[in-house]
């Protein structure tokens, strides 16, 4: 009688293959999908015109603490990054932001944005008016980006694959729906339409060379995921503090105030 051969086959289950670069692209652009802040009832508000002047100036107020701490946050990538490459592209997002000169960046142009909806300038920079869940969510992730692996830090960018469709959607419905919006007052969204599909293509590219084992693919996806968190965290405030119920926490601007 012959045996039958034994047949002893290492194999590797679908959960731990590493993914394709392709598959873990599809994989990223399909949080943007389910995930991103666009989505949430505050923006469709915003977007559709259906906000009043203080609830958009309360966006605007907020989203400020946000856009003040991004150039902070590229700089720590920035002074843990070994590779040349990756710190002279991530450095242009740092220009972006802060200008190279007085009066230029992505943060002044988001200063004119306030300035238009009658917000004192020295009140938006010290951030005194923000909601504690805005500096609570802005915070997480500056120190997200410090402290966790590079990796994470350039994966958590990757909201920026969502963006475009984003800004245009606000651009149109916000000039179309608000009288007291221009297109001067929303200058720092034209910048955005170039700036933001550069940084994302960088940082993809970045992200599937080097995720290359299945434990580095899914860090990278709970970056995005943790990111997405990030941005909807802070609606979820401004959706509660400004339209319902309507309760602004101690300390933090309230419609109709005047911001001293």
């Amino acid at each position: 009688m012959i045996d039958s051969p034994s047949v002893c086959q290492d194999s590797v289950s679908d959960d731990e293959r590493p993914l394709t670069a392709a598959e873990l692209e599809a994989k990223l652009r399909a949080i943007g999908a389910e995930r991103y802040h666009n989505l949430h009832p505050f923006h469709r508000l915003l977007h559709g015109g259906q906000l009043n002047r203080d609830q958009v100036r309360a966006w605007a107020l907020n989203r400020y603490c946000y856009q003040a701490m991004i150039p902070i946050k590229d700089a720590s990538l920035i002074a843990r990054a070994d590779d040349r490459t990756l710190r002279r592209a991530w450095l242009q997002r740092i220009i972006d932001h802060d200008g190279e000169r007085e009066g230029e960046g992505g943060i002044e142009r988001w200063l004119r944005l306030t300035d238009g909806l009658g917000l004192p300038r020295p009140y938006v920079i010290s951030m005194r008016g923000a909601l504690p869940a805005t500096r609570f969510a802005v915070e997480a992730y500056v120190r997200f980006v410090r402290e966790r692996p590079l990796l994470e830090a350039v994966a958590s960018s990757l909201t920026e694959l969502f963006s475009p469709s984003i800004i245009s959607e606000r651009v149109a419905g916000m000039l179309s729906g608000y009288d007291f919006i221009s297109s001067d007052t929303l200058s720092y969204f034209e910048k955005r339409l170039s700036q933001a599909p550069r940084d994302a293509d960088f940082a993809l590219n970045y992200v599937k060379r080097n995720a290359v084992t299945r434990a580095h693919q899914q860090a990278v996806i709970d970056a995005l995921s943790f990111k997405c968190d990030v941005l909807w965290a802070q609606l979820d405030a401004l959706y509660f503090s400004y339209v319902e119920p309507g309760f602004v926490p101690p300390g933090a601007w309230k419609p109709g105030a005047e911001a001293i």
